[in-house]
């Protein structure tokens, strides 16, 4: 068996969980954190209001610390919970410019600006923790350069009352211009994020995923509000402290909404439970694929199945389906079953940040779409029968007209030339009367056979349907039968042969048993296209009850109906006639 390779961008989680153990430590040291910048404000002799700083920063360190040991719990795979938790500690960091002494000042001094570097990074590398293109990671370089390169210079130029450790000489202009060029240039590059922000918001589909949508335009508005927060500070506007308190509960809503991205992906999770209980309760009503749809929010989501035997992914319908390389819109999920592969979920690639989802999904639609499979494959074979059995048909057809050419072209010219020369041998025995009479039983004998034969060819095939259609074939059949028929072809213009001989026949066999065994005084044979479709009905007035399973004649007029996708139908009640009504899909 040859099994489908899964370089196609298949969506794969096997990372491990990180340990309760690394999970308490985390915990414990956000609390560590919290409680220290509770007592160094307590301590510091330079702060004018240490509740309410203390407040605004453990409301932008502990929800970054607390979504982000969730969210490396929840998604191990993934960078973004760890570059939570740093980004939380990294913004305790700078509240030790609040200290007394000065390594501590200057270490806080020199992380001041750090957070807006970590945070723009952060945003960007929503949601896998990773900065997937180049202007991304340019402009988040570029933060950091101006964050901690241009920070560490201000330092150097600045002694700010002898607790900056790092000052070489006090040049205060000089530092206030590199401050306000950092600041600015953090200010741009916040707004340039921003941009990165909202130009994915138009490439991928997140009107479809409301919750991812809510997270980035958050992530968006707390850049905005970084910006002018930045502004702000290099030209010196007085509401700066009114806007740093603004924009620090702005920074702490980020990682809430965070947090309630993470709970409607477990609702969602839990609605697929009910997806399962609703697939397993109503397996044939349920389509697999328009519930898992509904459930994942994605209408691009399609199912494919795994054909073992045929070594080929298809749809529902049986149809072939290529799996998606890394180069298109769309993500290649499996499900499998015992290690085999069963199916495919081919969704949108944002769905891949979601992979409780996906897992879940996988889970609920196993039976389902395990039924779905089979009879996606059975569908398949249905196919493959149909086309041989019209492959079948065709070939029979061909060798048909053949043996009925042979027919013409060989023993009936044959009969037609014997007869001709009987009857020039019967002039030239004028005087022989026995022999006159020997020739003209030979040349009956002769006639006869030659009526036989053209009767077998022209039940082998009607050659007339070929050369002059279906309407002219069934007058010459009406003009032959034993009973009156009223005939009406409604029909504009020809047929494909296949149908024109198949209803050839429906109508022959038909008026034949009419004539063998209704016992009717006449008949009628209508023949139309209505939707699509091929209509052939013959009724008769005959007695009925006629027997459909004995003779072999209606069978085989339903094989050759059914081999070309149509349907036979015969309704014959005891003293009411028969009606035969073959239908036949022109397409």
């Amino acid at each position: 068996m040859t099994t489908p390779a899964l370089a196609h961008g298949v969506a794969v989680s096997g990372a491990r969980r990180p340990s309760r153990r690394r999970w308490w430590l985390i915990a414990l040291a956000g609390s560590i954190a919290a409680c220290s910048s509770a007592l160094i404000a307590h301590w510091s002799d330079h702060l004018s209001e240490p509740v309410l700083q203390v407040t605004l920063l453990n409301w932008t360190t502990l929800p970054y610390i607390a979504a982000g040991a969730i969210a490396s719990w929840r998604r191990p795979d993934s960078r973004f919970g760890p570059l939570m938790v740093a980004a939380g500690f990294v913004m305790f960091l700078s509240s030790l410019q609040w200290t007394n002494g000065g390594v501590p000042f200057t270490l806080g001094m020199a992380f001041d600006l750090l957070p807006a570097a970590i945070l723009l990074q952060l945003f960007l590398a929503f949601p896998s923790g990773r900065l997937e293109r180049r202007v991304e990671r340019v402009v988040v370089a570029t933060a950091y350069a101006a964050a901690l390169g241009l920070q560490l210079s201000k330092m150097l130029l600045w002694d700010l009352d002898g607790r900056n450790v790092l000052a070489l000489v006090d040049e205060p202009g000089a530092a206030f211009t590199l401050e306000d060029i950092e600041l600015g240039s953090l200010s741009v590059l916040s707004l340039a994020g921003v941009a990165v922000l909202l130009i994915r918001t138009r490439r991928l589909p997140y009107p479809l995923r409301p919750m991812v949508a809510m997270l980035v335009n958050a992530f968006a508005l707390v850049l905005v509000m970084l910006a002018v927060l930045l502004v702000a500070g290099a030209f010196g506007w007085p509401a700066f402290e009114t806007i740093r308190r603004i924009t620090f509960v702005g920074i702490g809503i980020a990682p809430v909404a965070f947090l309630l991205g993470l709970v409607s992906a477990r609702l969602s999770s839990s609605t697929l439970g009910d997806l399962l209980v609703q697939l397993r309760t109503h397996p044939a009503r349920a389509g697999v694929r328009e519930a898992l749809s509904n459930a994942l929010r994605d209408p691009s989501l399609t199912l494919a199945y795994w054909l073992a035997e045929f070594g080929c992914w298809v749809d529902a319908n049986g149809q072939p389906v290529e799996l998606p390389d890394e180069d298109t819109d769309l993500t290649t999920t499996l499900i499998d079953r015992d290690g085999e592969p069963m199916a495919a979920l081919l969704h949108d690639p944002s769905l891949a940040d979601e992979p409780e989802l996906l897992d879940a999904a996988s889970a609920a639609a196993a039976i389902a779409v395990e039924n779905e499979r089979l009879h996606a494959e059975l569908r398949a074979r249905l196919d493959e029968l149909h086309g041989s059995r019209q492959r079948v048909i065709d070939a029979a057809q061909l060798e048909r007209q053949r043996l009925e050419r042979d027919l013409h072209d060989g023993a009936q010219q044959r009969l037609i030339a014997l007869s001709l020369e009987l009857g020039r041998l019967g002039r030239s025995l004028e005087h022989d009367l026995d022999a006159r009479g020997r020739v003209a039983r030979a040349r009956r004998e002769v006639a006869m056979s030659l009526e036989e034969v053209r009767a077998v060819a022209h039940g082998i095939h009607p050659a007339v349907v070929s050369g002059h259609g279906l309407a002219v074939a069934l007058e010459s059949l009406v003009a032959r039968a034993s009973v009156p028929v009223r005939l009406a072809v409604e029909l504009d213009g020809r047929m494909p042969e296949r149908l024109e001989v198949a209803a050839y026949y429906v109508v022959s066999e038909s008026l034949a048993n009419v004539g063998k065994h209704a016992r009717a005084s006449a008949a009628r044979v209508q023949v139309a296209r209505s939707a699509g479709q091929l209509v052939v009905e013959v009724v008769d007035d005959g007695v009925g009850g006629a027997d459909t399973e004995r003779g072999t004649g209606l069978r085989g007029l339903a094989d050759r109906v059914e081999a070309l996708g149509g349907r036979l139908r015969v309704w014959t009640p005891r003293g009411e006639g028969t009606r035969v009504r073959a239908e036949l899909p022109c397409a």
